[in-house]
């Protein structure tokens, strides 16, 4: 079993900076994929970021050059540095680990962008 913690939302203003962080309880997971997801109240959840055991990464097209994902060194933490945020940035994110044939999500945090 592996348990995602997240950290790191809260409120900004338009243009703003945040860091989200997430720590795998299992070390297996670093043989496995990490990423971030999005939620906003009506739409469906949404991939924002994902990056595998081997460092490649992926991004929604909507986040590329103001989103990074990335990883510490064990490989079991994953962290989304979320730069010049737009008030459409708000939504819950939920942090994702996959490691064959299981799936894991954390328990989300809040990302409000606004003024």
């Amino acid at each position: 079993q592996v348990q995602l913690v997240e950290s790191g939302g809260g409120l900004v203003q338009p243009g703003g900076s945040l860091r989200l962080s997430c720590t795998a309880s299992n070390r297996i997971i670093s043989f496995g994929d990490m990423g971030w997801y999005r939620q906003a109240p009506g739409k469906q959840r949404e991939l924002v970021a994902r990056i595998g055991s081997g460092d490649s990464t992926n991004y929604a097209d909507s986040v590329k050059g103001r989103f990074t994902i990335s990883r510490d060194n064990a490989k079991t933490t994953v962290y989304l540095q979320m730069n010049s945020l737009k008030p459409e940035d708000t939504a819950v994110y939920y942090c994702n680990a996959f490691f064959f044939p299981s799936q894991y999500w954390g328990q989300g945090t809040q990302v409000t962008v606004s003024s």
